[in-house]
């Protein structure tokens, strides 16, 4: 069933056969304002490889949205996006602090190593997915000689892979601890608009005001077929990064086709209610299994993933009830996530279905 249907099945309807898709964002599809838009860029013809109208538009969509004049590229997607980013601010023998569960390090099959010619990731436990300014400042000054890959970059997600975020005070404080090193910040921003909506600040502000040099902005995760959005807040940065994505094969040749969807989501403001009304939802979630017995919500849901600490037999029930869901955060633990059309019906569905699972359990 579509998560969009205004009926939920019911938890006591045995019947139950397609899949219920919570296990990611990713699952869900083009949101209206996007689809207009890529429809409206289908309409005329126009020049290729980024010389279009629509990309033009789309760039300076996003200086206004961040409030400053940044260099904006389109890729494909956001492997390509963060490991062409760290390419471009290290060196082979550079290294990269990053979150010990960071998706540069977990998730991208050796891209950021793969593309900067070898670049080393060092991980930093921290609570709640963050990378605390003591992990930064630990792993800089652990060594100092020229057998040790030189740190260049902190690497950030934001919201971080457990549900998270970086407030304005955390932030300030890795800037100060770059500054001190001379390192870089990159932020990775696979649900950056669920964060903005989470703190109820401006782009502006939990970027470049903060102190990120370059953020990756997913669009895909916040309404789009596809794309990414790379920013440097630095300009001086971006040299030659369109080189780095021609060669990597990230450059469209219809460029219009990735850049229009995001002038949809920008023009219209999709981009922030998406993530506002995806938030919401998880909150729902969250706000209604705290009561149950033997479940347990692993970290503060301040975005759109909920991780709940679930027994096996509960998993079980709801797989069998055709829930998705993904387990790779360990022990008992299961990841939902909502996105800009998970629907209240949806998530009630899912309560009422832990419960009784949790109830015979």
């Amino acid at each position: 069933m579509s998560q969009t249907s205004s009926t939920a099945p019911s938890s006591n309807d045995d019947t139950v056969s397609a899949p219920r898709f919570l296990a990611s964002d990713n699952t869900s599809g083009i949101c209206p304002e996007a689809l207009e838009y890529l429809h409206r860029a289908n309409e005329v013809d126009d020049l290729a490889y980024g010389n279009d109208r629509w990309t033009a538009e789309a760039s300076d969509a996003f200086r206004d949205l961040f409030e400053t004049d940044c260099e904006v590229f389109f890729v494909f997607n956001g492997t390509a996006a963060n490991s062409l980013v760290l390419a471009s601010l290290c060196q082979s023998y550079h290294s990269v602090i990053c979150h010990q569960l960071a998706h540069i390090e977990t998730d991208e099959c050796g891209g950021p190593e793969f593309f900067s010619n070898g670049s080393k990731l060092l991980t930093v436990p921290g609570d709640g997915g963050r990378v605390p300014p003591e992990g930064i400042e630990t792993t800089v000054t652990k060594r100092g000689d020229i057998h040790y890959p030189r740190p260049r970059v902190v690497s950030l997600t934001q919201a971080t892979e457990v549900g998270t975020v970086y407030d304005l005070e955390q932030l300030r404080a890795i800037r100060e601890v770059a500054d001190r090193y001379d390192l870089r910040v990159h932020m990775d921003g696979a649900r950056f608009a669920n964060a903005c909506a989470s703190l109820d600040v401006s782009p502006a502000e939990l970027t470049w005001r903060a102190g990120v040099d370059v953020l990756c902005f997913s669009g895909t995760k916040n309404g789009l077929a596809f794309g990414e959005a790379v920013i440097f807040f630095d300009k001086r940065l971006a040299e030659d990064f369109e080189y780095r994505c021609k060669q990597a094969g990230q450059l469209a040749s219809k460029m219009r086709y990735l850049a229009a969807p995001w002038l949809g989501l920008l023009e219209t403001g999709a981009w922030l209610s998406n993530a506002q009304h995806a938030n919401a939802m998880a909150r729902r979630l969250a706000d209604g299994v705290t009561d149950l017995p033997g479940v347990n919500l692993m970290f503060d849901a301040q975005a759109n993933s909920v991780f709940l600490e679930l027994s096996a037999a509960t998993q079980n029930a709801l797989r069998a009830r055709q829930w998705t869901f993904y387990t790779f955060i360990g022990e008992g633990g299961v990841r939902f996530v909502c996105s800009w059309n998970t629907s209240a019906e949806l998530i009630d569905s899912l309560i009422d279905d832990i419960r009784q699972a949790v109830a015979v359990a």
